[in-house]
């Protein structure tokens, strides 16, 4: 790990968003680690260093957007905070029968350019239904800001994913759990 990743990790750890034990994913998939990111959320200065980095890392790559779009809930704080550091519109999508969809008078123009922010990708479904809403609207998506990647960069995108840190912890679906984990008792956090 580099300087930075180590202060993103340190950052994570001190807030206790990163977790041990026996998690439930909301992919359904079994972890011993699970990223609370409301844990570190609730530290404003530890968001906004966060930010920082991700909008580092967005600039060096070139990434220019005009707004901001998150999945609630995860995506809110952290997409908040990087609409905020690059004065930037910020909206989100919220879940209505089943699927993400722009609520509360949002809209987006065509050809408004978006950038998604997430906090933990594993599948990355959320992320694919906030594309589907920018393109359906004739929006062009930008790029994808995540905190944590913990696919190990196998969620596929349109357009580049950008995290401050790839972790890939073991998953395994219900009917594999390893003996040790399924002797902790299991925890669903949510999401």
């Amino acid at each position: 790990m580099d300087t930075h990743e180590q202060e993103i990790f340190e950052i994570f750890t001190r807030t206790k968003a990163l977790q041990q034990g026996h998690f439930v994913l909301r992919s359904g998939l079994h972890s011993g680690h699970y990223f609370q990111c409301a844990q570190v959320c609730q530290h404003l200065d530890a968001v906004e260093r966060l930010a920082e980095f991700l909008l580092a890392k967005l600039r060096a790559q070139g990434i220019q957007f005009t707004t901001v779009l998150a999945p609630a809930m995860g995506g809110l704080v952290i997409g908040q905070e990087i609409a905020r550091q690059a004065r930037a519109r910020f909206i989100f999508a919220e879940k209505e029968n089943d699927a993400l969809v722009l609520r509360r008078g949002f809209t987006l123009t065509p050809g408004e350019q978006v950038l998604v922010a997430e906090d933990v990708v594993t599948r990355g479904g959320r992320v694919l239904e906030c594309l589907e809403i920018i393109r359906q609207a004739g929006g062009a998506a930008q790029a994808i800001a995540m905190l944590v990647d913990r696919s190990a960069g196998e969620a596929r995108f349109v357009v580049p994913p950008v995290s401050l840190l790839e972790l890939s912890f073991p998953t395994y679906p219900a009917g594999a759990v390893p003996e040790a984990l399924a002797r902790i008792p299991v925890t669903k956090p949510g999401s």
